[in-house]
C-alpha cells in the first residue's frame, strides 16, 4: 500500500497535513530527521504510517507510561498491532512481547527510555527486525531543553547494530540551541530539519494583571463558551476551584497525579465526551490528550517555563478554530514562583540524605537495585522518614536529571495472569493437585488466551463466580504463582521508581556543585523569560513566545489584548517601530520634556510622536519625573533588549 493507502484505510483521512506527507517521505529515503511540530501537529502519524509502509518493525522510544498505553490502545482499535514496555511490568511479560516482536508479531514497540538502556532490551533489539527508530518529547535529550532526562542520551547507542535505519525525532518545543543538540546526540548522518512555524493563527494569548482572579476566570468562561482546562500549580486548588466553578453553575471537575489512576481516567473521559465543560488540573494532565475542540486554555499560576506554557496553551484550538489561551497573574505570583524554584532545588546534602533514605526504604544493599522498578507511595516515605513531600519529589526529579534513576507517573494496571505451562503440564498438575483444580478451570473458563500472554482478570468477577471470598481466589493464585504454574501481576497504581544505576553509597553519590549551580541558573533563566512575558506591555504576545523559538520575523498576530491596543493608536508596524527606538534611544541618553522629545522627532509626524509617547506612558515603558521629563528606567531598558 502507498502512504495515502495507509492513511486512509486506519485513520480516515483522505490527505495528510502540511509537512506530515515530507516527514513520512524523508525518513522512508532513510533519512535521519528532526520534526518540529506545535502541539496538535498530528506527530505521531509520521512515525506510524512509516512503519506500516515497511516490513519489519518501529520502536518508539517515549517518556510517558500513560501515553505510550493511550497510543498502544488506540493502534490496537484501528487493527494496528502494537505493545509497550515500561517500568513496572512482569519480567516474563516482556519477554513475551519481545519474543512476539523478533516473530514479526508487532508492527509498533513503545519503549521508555529507561527500558531502553537495559540489557535485556538491547539484546532484544538485535534480534528484531527494526525499519525506525522514533524519538518522541526530542527535546528530554538535551541539557539545554526544559525537561532533560539522561536516559535519552543512551538512545544513540542502539544505532550502531542497527545500521542504515533512520531516526526520526519529534518534538513541539525546541529553541535552536537544543535542535542542533538532538541533532548531535541522535548521531545524525546529516543535519535534516523539517518545521512548522509555531504560529497559531487561530489561537490568541491573552496576559490579565488580575488580583481577582476567579471573577475573571468566571467571565472567561462565560464568555467563551465550548470546553476548557484550568491550569494551577497546586492540587488542593484543582479542587477548590473546580468547587468554586461548579458553585457558578458551571460543570467542572478536577485532576492531579495524587487522585486514584481510575479516578484520573474516569475525569479525564467526563471531560473528553463533553459531560464535564472545565477541567482544572495540575501539569499532569494533557499530555497526548485527543480532544481537538478545546477552546480555551487558562493559566491561574506562572507557569515553570516558556516551553511548558507553549506546551500547554497550544492544547486549545486543534482543530484549527478560533482559541484563546490566557495568563493571570499578579505581584504576588512573581514573589511565589520565585520561592517555588528554591523548594524546586534541595540541597545537594538533603538530596544524598533522601537518596539513602531511598535504598532503606526498599530494602536494597549498595550496588544492587539496577534496572529493577519498586512501587512508591510518596507520601508513606515522606511520613516515615520525616521528610516533606515537596522536597522528596524535587530532590527525586533532580536524582532524575543526574541519571541515578527514573520517577514514573502512577498508571491503573489491572491484575493478569499468565499460564506458563503447557496444556498437558498443566492437566497433569490438576490431576496430582486436586484442590487447584477447580480455581484453574475456573479461570480458564473465564479467559482466553491464557497460554500466550498475560490477561487482565477481575478478581472480585472470579470471586463472584466461585462463590469465594476475593481474598481466597488472590491467595490461590499466589500459591500457584509460587509453584511455577502462572505469573499473576498483582493490580497497581503507584508511581514507579527504577534504578538505573546499582545503589550507591550516599557518602559517594556524585553530584558535580558545578552542575547543580547551573540548573538551578537555568531554571532562574527560563523563570526571568515567563515574568518577561508576563509583564510585557508592548510586544505581541505572539511575537514574543515566537521569538522565543527563533522565530524573529513574525508579524503582530493583531488580536491579542497588547495588539488590540496597539491597534487604536493607528500606526502600522514600520512607522511604530521606528518612532519607539527613536524615543527610547534619546530618553536613554537624557531625560526630556514633551517638547524636547517631539522637537527631536526626525522625519516623523508630530502627532504620531505624540501617539507613540502616550502608548508607551499608559504601558509603562517610559515614565514622567518630578519636573515634568519623560525618561526610561534600566528596568526598560531591559524590557527593549528582550523584546
Amino acid at each position: 500500500m502507498t502512504i495515502q493507502q495507509i492513511l486512509l484505510k486506519y485513520w480516515g483521512y483522505s490527505s495528510f497535513r502540511p509537512l506530515q506527507e515530507e516527514i513520512i517521505q524523508s525518513v522512508l529515503d532513510g533519512k535521519d530527521t528532526l520534526a518540529l511540530l506545535p502541539t496538535g501537529g498530528g506527530k505521531s502519524i509520521t512515525f506510524q504510517v512509516p512503519a506500516l509502509a515497511r516490513e519489519g518493525l518501529c520502536l518508539v522510544v517515549s517518556p510517558l507510561i500513560a501515553l505510550m498505553k493511550d497510543q498502544v490502545d488506540n493502534l490496537k482499535k484501528k487493527e494496528i498491532k502494537a505493545a509497550a514496555v515500561y517500568s513496572g511490568m512482569h519480567a516474563d511479560e516482556i519477554d513475551i512481547i519481545l519474543n512476539n516482536c523478533r516473530l514479526g508479531e508487532f508492527k509498533l514497540l513503545y519503549v521508555s527510555p529507561e527500558r531502553l538502556v537495559t540489557e535485556k532490551m538491547r539484546d532484544a533489539i538485535r534480534r528484531i527486525k527494526i525499519n525506525l527508530i522514533a524519538v518522541d518529547e526530542a527535546h528530554c535529550i538535551s541539557q539545554w531543553g526544559y525537561d532533560f532526562r539522561p536516559p535519552y542520551l543512551q538512545i544513540a547507542g542502539i544505532r550502531e547494530f542497527l545500521p542504515g535505519v533512520p531516526v526520526l525525532a519529534l518534538t513541539a518545543t525546541a529553541t535552536e540551541k537544543v535542535v542542533k543538540d538532538i541533532q548531535v546526540r541522535l548521531l545524525f548522518r546529516q543535519q535534516n530539519v523539517i518545521r512548522k512555524s509555531f504560529e497559531r493563527k487561530n489561537l490568541t494569548y491573552y496576559v490579565f494583571k488580575e488580583e481577582d482572579k476567579l471573577r475573571r476566570l468566571t467571565n472567561i468562561i462565560n464568555k467563551v463558551k465550548g470546553c476548557g482546562i484550568i491550569y494551577v500549580r497546586n492540587r488542593k486548588h484543582t479542587k477548590d476551584i473546580a468547587t468554586y466553578l461548579v458553585k457558578k453553575g458551571i460543570q467542572a471537575t478536577w485532576y492531579h497525579a495524587g487522585l486514584d489512576p481510575r479516578e484520573r481516567v474516569k475525569r479525564q473521559n467526563e471531560w473528553i465526551n463533553d459531560k464535564k465543560q472545565v477541567m482544572v488540573a495540575t501539569n499532569a494532565f494533557g499530555m497526548g490528550i485527543d480532544k481537538p475542540d478545546v477552546r480555551f486554555v487558562v493559566h491561574m499560576d506562572l507557569p515553570d517555563s516558556l516551553e511548558a506554557y507553549f506546551q500547554e496553551a497550544g492544547r486549545a484550538g486543534r482543530d484549527e478554530k478560533r482559541s484563546y489561551a490566557v495568563l493571570l497573574y499578579e505581584t504576588s505570583d512573581i514573589i511565589n514562583t520565585k520561592n517555588n524554584l528554591s523548594l524546586a532545588y534541595p540541597g545537594i546534602v538533603r538530596i544524598r540524605k533522601i537518596y539513602q533514605a531511598l535504598g532503606n526504604y526498599f530494602q536494597i544493599p549498595v550496588g544492587a537495585g539496577r534496572d529493577h522498578s519498586f512501587e512508591f507511595d510518596i507520601a508513606r516515605f515522606s511520613s516515615q522518614y520525616n521528610f516533606p513531600n515537596a522536597i522528596v519529589y524535587n530532590a527525586l526529579k533532580f536524582l532524575e536529571k543526574e541519571g541515578y534513576l527514573v520517577l514514573s507517573e502512577g498508571i491503573h494496571q489491572p491484575p493478569a495472569i499468565y499460564i506458563k505451562t503447557d496444556k498437558e503440564t498443566l492437566y497433569r498438575f490438576q490431576v496430582e493437585n486436586e484442590k487447584y483444580d477447580s480455581i484453574i478451570k475456573l479461570v480458564m473458563r473465564s479467559y482466553s488466551g491464557l497460554f500466550s500472554s498475560f490477561v487482565n482478570i477481575n478478581e472480585e468477577e472470579l470471586a463472584r463466580r466461585a462463590d469465594l471470598p476475593a481474598k481466597t481466589i488472590i491467595n490461590n493464585l499466589n500459591l500457584l504463582e509460587k509453584m511455577g504454574v502462572l505469573d499473576y501481576r498483582k493490580q497497581s497504581d503507584k508511581p514507579q521508581v527504577m534504578f538505573t544505576e546499582g545503589l550507591a553509597d550516599a557518602k559517594n553519590l556524585y553530584i558535580s556543585p558545578e552542575n547543580y549551580a547551573d540548573r538551578v541558573k537555568d531554571a532562574e533563566r527560563r523563570l526571568n523569560t515567563v515574568i518577561n512575558y508576563a509583564e510585557n506591555h508592548d510586544k505581541c504576545h505572539s511575537q514574543v513566545l515566537l521569538s522565543y523559538f527563533n522565530e524573529v520575523e513574525s508579524k503582530r498576530c493583531g488580536k491579542c489584548d497588547i495588539c488590540l491596543k496597539r491597534n487604536k493608536i493607528g500606526l502600522n508596524d514600520l512607522e511604530y517601530d521606528a518612532i519607539r527606538q527613536q524615543i527610547v534611544t534619546v530618553l536613554t541618553e537624557v531625560p526630556c520634556t514633551l517638547i524636547e522629545l517631539v522637537s527631536r522627532r526626525g522625519n516623523f509626524s508630530e502627532d504620531k510622536m505624540i501617539k507613540v509617547i502616550q502608548w508607551l506612558t499608559d504601558q509603562g515603558l517610559i515614565k514622567v519625573n518630578e519636573e515634568r521629563k519623560y525618561y526610561s528606567d534600566k528596568v526598560t531598558k531591559a524590557q527593549d533588549r528582550d523584546a
